[in-house]
């Protein structure tokens, strides 16, 4: 998101940081909880490793995915544009609940840094709101897998996400590039367990997918998204 062809994107997160406020490296394990709904706004992540879910938990208890961030995304950056003011020492809350989707390993920085750094690089500023962009889009595709009532229809939906997102493409079709257990799937797209690997095995046997160590491959995205149109 903030990358140039110069630069690499961790090079340029870690600069924004600055000697000052040196930058903090860390790890979560699949399923840990990187900041809740409501917590403060203090610093902005940039994803260096695996993927992380950022979802809305409502007061019913239910927790709807809205996004699923690949390496080398920047999140925590809403309270940059929804109310926060450092200068007014006011502080933004956390709108989302976000996980570790898989292992991941985090650099953050301070979220007043990175405020001062897009006020002063207008183009900063512009690959910030492409990266923002690009999630709004996503967020717009989870909605609507997650509108369809058919459980089968809802998977094959967010495995074409996946494919466009993570896909790396090969010989026998586009390998999801993450160890997908079959309980992360479920909790995603609000499912079970029992019922993603039914559905699993059902796509598997008409040879639409193939799973190895964990990494779904599909074989012709475009005839899997005829399975729900």
């Amino acid at each position: 998101m903030f990358a140039t062809s110069e630069q690499p994107l961790a090079s340029l997160f870690r600069e924004i940081a600055g000697s000052s406020f040196p930058p903090v490296v860390e790890t979560f394990d699949r399923g840990k909880t990187i900041f809740f709904p409501g917590d403060p706004a203090e610093r902005v992540y940039f994803l260096m490793r695996g993927a992380v879910k950022l979802s809305r938990v409502y007061e019913a208890g239910e927790e709807i995915t809205v996004a699923l961030l690949k390496e080398n995304s920047v999140f925590g950056v809403l309270s940059l544009v929804g109310g926060y003011h450092s200068s007014e020492k006011q502080q933004a809350d956390r709108f989302y609940h976000s996980v570790a989707f898989t292992p991941v390993e985090l650099l953050s920085v301070p979220i007043e840094q990175v405020e001062k750094a897009l006020k002063q690089n207008p183009e900063l500023s512009m690959m910030m709101l492409q990266g923002l962009s690009s999630r709004i889009l996503q967020t717009e595709m989870m909605i609507e897998t997650l509108a369809h009532r058919d459980m089968g229809s809802r998977l094959t939906s967010f495995l074409l996400i996946l494919c466009r997102d993570f896909g790396l493409q090969g010989a026998n079709g586009v390998t999801i590039d993450l160890k997908l257990s079959h309980q992360a799937i479920a909790e995603a797209i609000g499912s079970t367990r029992v019922t993603i690997t039914r559905l699993l095995g059902d796509l598997r046997q008409s040879k639409m997918i193939s799973i190895h160590k964990k990494k779904i491959t599909v074989h012709d995205p475009a005839s899997l998204s005829k399975q729900f149109v």
